[in-house]
């Protein structure tokens, strides 16, 4: 449906990056936000959505999702709510080459779902050998360089990208871990590990690695942001480089703001995630972190199919389905923290559109009109056959959660409804 003019009326509008919170109508035209409050001159509205005792907020933006069949992953991420979100490079193949980036924006496009930015590989096939192309990738679309999962073992190499990058103002992210320290590790070198026999992956794998990076960039003045933080020490090194003034930023997992090592439990592979599921003090270093603003939230969504996650724990594939969980998942930290809607949904829309450099994360006057409709209090319970993504593997299986989108807008047109 592609309607002109909407009228969304008796909704609570949420808008972090505009400081709003209160009952406020939405007018859409042409895909945008033409006014707020009272209609703009001559609005005779196509259709009203009546959002009564629903909230009304950005589109959410998901700074990590890998979408492995893209229809069914942008399907899933519309259900949840998420109409932006960022696409690491270590798909198969690797972004390493302008023609890839092409066919997926391409491709993307013509769906018409979450609006998707690619991130390109770093190096070559991401082996951390060569630079890739980086000035042909971002012609062809990519916002920023990346590793993803993997490591640049020679630091000189990563000097160079950093510089590199630096000179033409593109954002390098890095998931920083030093893969010798972490090699053959399956879970966090900690009490859970040891009990279950299972090799550990130790904090300073990640410490060591974040303060190289911090370094590296601090050298070079590239714009850094560091993926998926699971410790307090890495954290704690984040919070001392912006205390200095420097302009990094960083991201947490949002299973990392809820779960421990001791979600492992006995061989659960639903649990096993890289960076690893670590100690409680560390998961409640990150919601505090998080909390102040000094990281925000992804997805990190990994859809992973049962041949991949039924085996044993050191053979299954590290990841879970989290599209649909990131608002939920997001309403029940902020429940637990205690802290304010406004605030909790600026982490993953405004914050992390900001990280990204995109246009999304705002609903003020002339924005795109990527908007979730959704019903805080409403819960359901997560089953396979509730999940849109091929993924149906996540620890909160069985589990009832709150908060139920209702409706999805991308540029002013409904491509979620439940």
């Amino acid at each position: 449906m592609n309607e002109q003019t909407l009228q969304i009326r008796n909704g609570r509008l949420v808008d972090p990056a505009n400081g709003v919170d209160a009952r406020l109508d939405l007018f859409i035209v042409g895909g945008h936000i033409a006014a707020i409050g009272q209609p703009p001159p001559g609005f005779t509205a196509q259709r009203i959505i009546d959002a009564g005792g629903l909230i009304v907020c950005p589109g959410l933006v998901d700074l990590s999702a890998r979408l492995g069949a893209i229809e069914p992953e942008l399907l899933a991420a519309v259900a949840g709510g998420v109409t932006s979100l960022a696409c690491p490079p270590d798909s198969k193949p690797p972004l390493d080459e302008p023609g890839l980036v092409e066919r997926l924006v391409r491709r993307t496009e013509t769906l018409g779902l979450a609006r998707v930015y690619p991130i390109g590989a770093l190096t070559e096939q991401l082996a951390g050998e060569r630079l890739a192309e980086m000035n042909g990738l971002a012609r062809a679309g990519c916002i920023a360089f990346s590793q993803a999962k993997r490591a640049v073992a020679d630091t000189q190499i990563l000097l160079r990208a950093m510089q590199y990058a630096a000179t033409f103002g593109y954002a390098v992210r890095l998931r920083p871990q030093d893969d010798f320290l972490a090699r053959d590790g399956v879970a966090h070198d900690g009490e859970v590990a040891s009990r279950l026999g299972l090799t550990g992956i130790p904090v300073v794998a990640e410490s060591i690695a974040t303060a190289t990076a911090l370094q590296l960039a601090a050298h070079t003045g590239v714009r850094l942001h560091l993926s998926r933080i699971s410790s307090a020490a890495a954290i704690g090194l984040v919070r001392a480089a912006r205390d200095a003034g420097m302009a990094v930023s960083c991201d947490v997992a949002v299973h990392h703001l809820h779960l421990s090592e001791m979600d492992i439990g006995f061989f659960d592979s639903n649990a096993r995630f890289d960076p690893p599921l670590r100690s409680a003090s560390d998961r409640d270093a990150l919601r505090s972190a998080v909390a102040d603003g000094l990281a925000a939230i992804c997805s990190d969504h990994t859809p992973i199919d049962a041949d991949g996650k039924q085996l044993p724990f050191a053979e299954a594939l590290p990841g879970a389905t989290a599209l649909e969980l990131l608002l939920p998942l997001t309403l029940l930290w902020a429940a637990q923290s205690r802290l304010p809607l406004l605030s909790a949904l600026a982490r993953i829309t405004s914050d992390a559109a900001a990280i990204l450099g995109v246009a999304a994360g705002s609903l003020g006057v002339g924005d795109a009109a990527d908007l979730c409709i959704f019903d805080p209090d409403e819960s359901w319970r997560v089953t396979p056959e509730a999940l849109r993504s091929q993924g149906k593997h996540t620890p909160y299986l069985g589990y009832e959660l709150s908060g139920r989108v209702h409706l999805t807008l991308v540029g002013g047109r409904v491509v979620f409804e439940g």
